[in-house]
């Protein structure tokens, strides 16, 4: 596959190192309650998912201007209209979850009157304390959250479907390694 019809090695790079990152946030958020409420391993697990959760924010900044800067490569062959809106969508969808999730767990927990930190460093505030919004805000993190599980695998549906039921290009565009 020429290099032309495939994303930018960049563009590829900050695809998989993000699924990777979501992996482990959602992992560490579905295996805290193995241990004891408030236990180191419980507080640990909570500082990777905070961590690689903001890291998924600020890789998201980068990702849409690296997707701004150069237009996705062409699929090959081309798929119908409803399919190219549908995947506008999705991918909408994707990063505005992507956006959404890192800025309200930061701005829910200022609600709370705690502070965020990102790999050990302290970030500053982005809301007075507040208690009933923070509750709000952490609610709807956890229904974006939860909704992040069918569209992650929506995504990768479509991609399978693409590659084995289509025979299109879209998922070999994205690979790592030259396929």
């Amino acid at each position: 596959m020429p290099a032309s019809a495939r994303y930018s090695r960049p563009a590829i790079a900050l695809h998989w190192i993000t699924l990777l990152l979501i992996v482990v946030v959602y992992a560490m958020m579905e295996l805290k309650g193995l241990f004891p409420k408030d236990s180191p391993e419980q507080g640990f697990m909570k500082m990777i998912h905070a961590s690689c959760g903001l890291t998924i924010l600020a890789l998201t900044v980068v990702r849409l201007a690296t997707r701004l800067a150069r237009r996705s490569p062409a699929i090959t062959p081309a798929p119908a209209a409803w399919e190219q809106f549908a995947a506008r969508l999705m991918h909408a969808a994707l990063y505005a979850m992507l956006l959404a999730l890192p800025l309200l767990a930061w701005t829910g927990i200022n609600a709370f009157g705690g502070t965020v930190k990102v790999w050990g460093i302290a970030l500053p505030a982005l809301i007075g304390m507040d208690k009933a919004l923070g509750s709000t805000i952490l609610d709807t993190h956890r229904l974006i959250a939860n909704t992040g599980y069918f569209l992650i695998g929506l995504h990768a549906l479509a991609a399978l479907k693409h590659h084995y039921i289509r025979r299109d290009d879209t998922l070999r565009r994205m690979l790592p390694l030259r396929a």
